[in-house]
């Protein structure tokens, strides 16, 4: 299935989401307001005004609920997951153009909190991701020392680190130091 361009940006910036939780290994990014602010402006999230200490607090509360759904054991838990996100979201679909992006759908309400914002577009990329059956795209990185999360994109659903040139390539080489001491 070839993902459109809003998808594709929507799940990319889920599983940035979910890779800012000190729980990936990463650096918790999310602590404070200005971390909030460059998220958004990395993703370029349009429609957002201020953002409170409430809303980071929120947000956070969702990164928690992305996570469990990346991390869900199948398509059904992940199914239960995001219909409970769902339903506590106000979604109302708008077509829109802005910021020298073509024609794509909008699916938070207007008035919509950053985090109900980000639970309604987020959370519907998801939901036909499952829907086309391609729950399998959603991964968590191969790597034994890395618990970050990513898409899989690739035709034949082949890939299996988060980032091709830290993790993949630090596996590769270990690979093949162990290939050569054999």
């Amino acid at each position: 299935m070839p993902l459109s361009h809003d998808m594709v940006c929507s799940l990319a910036a889920a599983a940035d989401l979910v890779n800012s939780a000190p729980e990936t290994g990463g650096p918790d990014w999310l602590t404070d307001l200005a971390g909030l602010h460059a998220y958004l402006e990395r993703h370029e999230v349009s429609g957002v005004g201020s953002v409170t200490e409430a809303d980071l607090a929120e947000v956070r509360a969702l990164r928690a609920t992305f996570q469990e759904v990346f991390a869900a054991p199948d398509a059904g838990a992940a199914v239960a997951l995001l219909n409970v996100l769902l339903e506590r979201t106000r979604i109302a679909a708008r077509l829109t153009e802005h910021d020298g992006w073509p024609l794509h759908v909008h699916y938070f309400a207007p008035g919509a909190s950053v985090a109900e914002h980000l639970a309604a577009d987020y959370g519907v990329a998801l939901a036909h991701l499952l829907v086309e059956n391609e729950w399998e795209r959603l991964r968590t990185c191969a790597a034994p020392d890395c618990d970050k999360v990513f898409v899989d994109e690739s035709r034949n659903r082949s890939r299996v680190y988060c980032d091709s040139r830290t993790c993949g390539n630090r596996m590769h080489v270990a690979a093949y130091r162990a290939r050569r001491r054999a």
